[in-house]
């Protein structure tokens, strides 16, 4: 039974149990009883991750050691559940069952796959509210977020589904009177998905819906900290009709879950999103087996406003770029540059704004502000927020953590002032609430500034001139620019970086061409 269910059983008796504690001599009160303690018994004992485990041939099941790892609310750092933990057994049947599903999957008609990934972004809006619950729970995001994370989702599976009727191959005239020339693509394997815990659902949405649409089995690593967002997912792709083995799932530690998944002949592509030491292990792993890599890493996103933009929307932009996720995104605005005229009053009213966003458990509608997912990420916060501060910078708001809560991992938005270019938080992803505000002169200044990165996701430029839009957008180093709007990753545009925040996009009718081989084929048309 799901737990709402086990909860409305067990106010159901108490009702009955108040009604019938009147008159002891009726027979059936000591049965309700007995059923009324089993229900307190099994709602204290209830685990989130019961009904999950390891998803291998279409079916859940335990590790092959039956060992678990605890997984922590954010909020108010108590343990959520005990999740399934993965054997090298394990991720050993997962290739098999994959190698197995891929031989169904790539046979499947594309109308069909077609039919079967729309379904899984139908069932997504229909479970948006549970998925929601998930991601709050596990990654601390307002409930708000997490609804407006499963939609995207089910974006990306409808965009997919009509990706997988539209790969088309190509006739090039041949040179020749009495050959052939074509070129056409096929599923390039099984691929291996390695998600990360900050957007659980879209994350893996993305590396899913796209090798199914392209004809690819896949197997799915979720982080420790939120695997149950993504075996809810996994359990809507088989409710969905996926066969067995086209999509399996493997729960526990992501280093060994990874090297192992990377060493096997069965794997011949990896899609990763996460930092860019890790992408870098990744690659040089998968270098001895030359797997097709697709990597989105680490950014470091700089904001920039000319003196000619309008205060409210880049102020209002500003924070919606920062704030969600509590600033734990990839694509999150990192050092922000304001032109010399408009500094003094974009600041002011951009604490003026921040000041009133709400913060507390993401369970409460009213709540814009959840806690940091795990404790090391506000460890790692409060250190470089202190190193900022030796450094020289002036806290104009923030700096430390909320007054009020005596658990979760929350942490204050945090605003500076007096930053430099040579600062560390100027080169490190704060990953966290933190905004670093500097000044520029011009143009030509803030571009070569804000190129000088070793990482190029995403960046934001708030003008009212369509030259100073055009030209920033071209010359800025980023593989995703975001002009007078906070939104960058959309199902139907390639979303990516360039730099050392990795190659390939995934998002747009790009995407699918990462899980494909071109083939080739010149063809004598006399025997």
């Amino acid at each position: 039974e799901s737990f709402s269910s086990v909860i409305t059983h067990y106010v159901k008796f108490c009702h009955i149990y108040s009604f019938l504690k009147k008159d002891y001599n009726i027979p059936s009160y000591k049965l309700l009883l007995n059923k009324l303690f089993k229900l307190q018994l099994k709602i204290e004992n209830f685990d989130m991750y019961e009904k999950f485990g390891q998803f291998i041939d279409g079916k859940w099941q335990q590790s092959e050691k039956k060992e678990t790892y605890e997984v922590i609310n954010p909020a108010t750092a108590e343990v959520l559940g005990h999740a399934s933990k993965a054997t090298p057994t394990d991720v050993n049947k997962a290739l098999k069952s994959a190698e197995k599903g891929l031989e169904v999957w790539k046979k499947t008609p594309p109308w069909k796959r077609s039919s079967i990934i729309r379904k899984i972004a139908d069932l997504i809006r229909k479970k948006q509210d549970v998925l929601a619950k998930w991601m709050t729970l596990e990654v601390g995001k307002p409930l708000a977020e997490g609804k407006g994370e499963a939609g995207g989702s089910a974006d990306i599976f409808e965009w997919n589904s009509e990706e997988t009727k539209r790969i088309y191959g190509q006739i090039v005239e041949s040179r020749f009177e009495d050959t052939r020339v074509h070129v056409y693509y096929q599923p390039v394997g099984v691929v291996a998905a390695l998600v990360p815990w900050n957007f659980p659902l879209i994350l893996a949405s993305r590396k899913i819906s796209t090798a199914l649409a392209a004809g690819c089995s896949v197997i799915c690593k979720p982080d420790v900290i939120t695997p149950g967002t993504v075996m809810e997912l996994v359990d809507i792709c088989r409710e969905a009709g996926v066969p067995p083995g086209v999509v399996n799932l493997l729960s526990g530690d992501p280093p060994s879950i990874a090297s192992q998944l990377i060493s096997s002949d069965i794997i011949k592509k990896i899609s990763i999103t996460g930092s860019t030491r890790v992408g870098k292990l990744i690659l040089k792993q998968a270098a001895e087996k030359v797997q097709r890599v697709t990597m989105e890493l680490s950014g470091h996103a700089p904001f920039i406003v000319f003196d000619d933009a309008n205060l409210e929307k880049a102020t209002d932009m500003a924070i919606a770029a920062k704030f969600r996720n509590n600033g734990q995104v990839c694509i999150s605005p990192s050092k922000y540059y304001i032109q010399n005229s408009k500094k003094k009053d974009f600041v002011n009213l951009f604490v003026e704004k921040t000041k009133k966003l709400k913060i507390g458990n993401g369970m409460d509608p009213n709540v814009q502000l959840g806690p940091l997912t795990t404790q090391k990420r506000l460890n790692e916060v409060e250190e470089l927020v202190e190193k900022t501060k030796q450094e020289g910078a002036k806290v104009l708001l923030g700096g430390k953590r909320p007054s009020g809560f005596n658990k979760g991992f929350y942490y204050e938005p945090t605003i500076f002032d007096d930053v430099k270019d040579d600062f560390t938080i100027m080169k490190q992803e704060p990953f966290g609430p933190l905004c670093p505000m500097l000044s520029f002169k011009t143009f030509d200044e803030v571009i070569k500034r804000a190129n000088n990165h070793e990482l190029g996701l995403a960046s934001y430029i708030c003008t009212n001139s369509m030259e100073q839009a055009h030209k920033a957008s071209e010359q800025i180093e980023t593989g995703t620019v975001a002009v007078n709007t906070p939104l960058v990753a959309i199902a139907e545009a390639p979303f990516g970086g360039i730099k050392q925040t990795g190659y390939g996009r995934e998002g747009g009718s790009m995407a699918i061409k990462d899980y494909l081989n071109v083939k080739y084929t010149h063809l004598g048309i006399k025997g």
